[in-house]
């Protein structure tokens, strides 16, 4: 798996218009392509009299997933130089939509390739990114009475704490990279005088 990779801060949409043309770039975090997919339809819905709405999507930690469509555009016109702009700037588990209001002055391929990469570009800027890195999950269990302070310590040294569950002890699941594992169960023995449970999960990815 990948040790981490970036991705799209919040969904959003930024405009621009070239020659009286209007292109509307409208981005989101997806997870799935059936995710990108009905994204790609709402946007459809929203602006049902539009010419064009291409797309793009990358999907997987390592970029595994790319797809991308004209929509009527020349060929390789639009939806390739969105998604290059999409993996140029190393972002995953995104879509791009590029919707179109033609104003009827031809830009020519060169003009629709600056254009529909341009505004993906922007609306990257505009929107921000985020890092996501990879931990190993991994289930604390402890008594109530060093509960609290457990909690309160793996926040305060800035781990990453992802649920807590009460009952007849309490289980606190926490997000660790994996070169941390051996030192956090010396800090976990330590703290609850060797009281707590350390039990081994999965892999996730979260903010880095």
């Amino acid at each position: 798996m990948q040790e981490q990779y970036r991705t799209l801060a919040r969904e959003g949409v930024h405009e621009i218009e070239i020659n009286k043309s209007r292109f509307l770039c409208a981005l989101a975090p997806v997870a799935t392509e059936a995710e990108a997919q009905d994204f790609i339809a709402r946007i459809r819905r929203e602006h049902p009299t539009a010419r064009h709405h291409c797309f793009a999507y990358v999907l997987g930690a390592d970029g595994g997933v790319q797809k991308a469509s004209d929509d009527g555009e020349p060929g390789g016109t639009a939806g390739v130089p969105m998604l290059q702009m999409l993996v140029r700037r190393e972002v995953r588990f995104v879509v791009a939509v590029v919707t179109r209001y033609f104003g009827g002055v031809k830009l020519g391929a060169g003009g629709l390739i600056r254009a529909y990469g341009g505004v993906v570009g922007e609306a990257l800027d505009v929107l921000g990114t985020v890092t996501r890195r990879r931990f190993r999950l991994v289930t604390v269990t402890v008594d109530h009475q060093r509960a609290g302070r457990v909690e309160n310590d793996l926040r305060t040294t800035g781990r990453t704490v992802r649920e807590v569950t009460y009952g007849a002890e309490v289980r606190i699941e926490v997000g660790l990279p994996e070169s941390d594992l051996k030192a956090f169960r010396g800090w976990l023995a330590d703290t609850t005088a060797g009281t707590a449970r350390l039990e081994l999960g999965g892999e996730a990815y979260g903010d880095a």
